[in-house]
């Protein structure tokens, strides 16, 4: 598979991003329709954690982003991960930012995208998991529409919590994309608990009806202890469930002079890793154990893994990693966090 990957790689990335993001997915949903990806797909070990209520086959997600709209879950489920968390999704269907908006700095492993949250809406996606065969775990990541104001984001998060909520294993509540104007602004102070407070008191009547599904939390990697011990304590006081730990940045650290290196976006790869690694701590000993968080942001290889959970993160998901490594990056990190024990 590695070979394999490598060769598909070498050939995807001599087109633009976003052509070969879309043309690589194509090709993962062909494999999985035509019965390929069994076969070229490697055996990853089982290694069961079991995290907010949630039991998970191994640690090792897909972050949300790769799948917007929940049109390859099969194919991604092909690939051994522990988990599969697709959008962001909108209440509405969006086009995103204007192209191109999505670049690759190979020569740091590192991706900078602008993308905007561009998907089909949150009916559409709900469809496609309803097609699905997949019954393992399932994250929905939500968000807002770009036209909406930032001070009625609620009313989004509550449509999409509301049609996505059965269908999901957990609901992601997206605050931290650089993309969205606006959009971060939800995370500190009296914004994140007046956004979180109405999710929680719907997340409870929606409970009734179809069990108990945990709302996480994704925060940016650009805060300081501060603001980060601020964001736990409204996590805690708020009653989240668990947070996962980060998106991109709007640094510029590490690609500096490189081809793509200023455009405007979230850099994400290996350029984010140790900041992303830093928050996950700070978060953790924020938290003191009172709630998980998902390690994510610049993984690339079993040690990545390995430094997200000694951080204190119980689970991890992989992204641009996976972009440059290919499938054969989830076997290795389950292996990496097995010897770990």
């Amino acid at each position: 598979m590695a070979d394999w990957y490598g060769l598909t790689r070498q050939l995807f990335f001599r087109l633009s991003g976003e052509t070969s993001h879309e043309l690589g997915l194509d090709m993962l949903g062909a494999g999985e329709r035509l019965g390929l990806l069994q076969y070229l797909a490697p055996q990853v070990a089982g290694l069961p954690r079991t995290v907010a209520g949630i039991e998970f086959p191994n640690p090792v997600g897909l972050a949300a982003g790769l799948d917007k709209n929940g049109d390859y879950i099969d194919a991604f489920a092909r690939l051994g991960f522990g988990f599969i968390e697709i959008g962001t999704i909108t209440p509405r269907p969006q086009p995103g930012n204007p192209k191109p908006r999505l670049f690759r700095i190979p020569e740091r492993r590192a991706i900078i995208n602008r993308m905007g949250f561009n998907n089909k809406g949150v009916d559409h996606l709900v469809e496609q998991v309803k097609k699905a065969k997949y019954n393992g775990v399932l994250g929905i990541n939500i968000g807002k529409n770009f036209d909406t104001p930032v001070e009625n984001a609620t009313a989004d998060y509550l449509i999409c919590l509301e049609k996505v909520y059965e269908h999901a294993t957990y609901i992601t509540v997206n605050i931290s994309s650089p993309n969205t104007p606006g959009l971060r602004t939800l995370q500190y102070g009296d914004a994140l608990k007046e956004l979180l407070q109405p999710i929680k008191q719907r997340q409870q009547e929606l409970a009734e009806e179809h069990g108990y599904k945990p709302v996480f939390v994704k925060i940016a990697p650009d805060m300081d202890e501060d603001e980060v011990e601020m964001v736990a304590q409204t996590l805690i006081d708020t009653n989240i469930d668990g947070v996962i730990a980060t998106n991109t940045t709007l640094s510029r650290d590490g690609v500096e002079g490189l081809k793509h290196g200023d455009e405007a976006g979230g850099l994400s790869g290996a350029p984010v890793e140790d900041l992303a690694t830093e928050t996950v701590e700070r978060l953790v000993k924020a938290l003191d154990g009172k709630l998980p968080v998902i390690g994510v942001g610049g993984i690339l290889d079993g040690k990545g893994a390995v430094e997200k959970m000694e951080a204190g993160a119980e689970l991890v998901q992989v992204y641009s990693g996976f972009i440059y490594r290919g499938p054969e990056l989830v076997g290795e990190c389950v292996d990496a966090i097995a010897a770990m024990n």
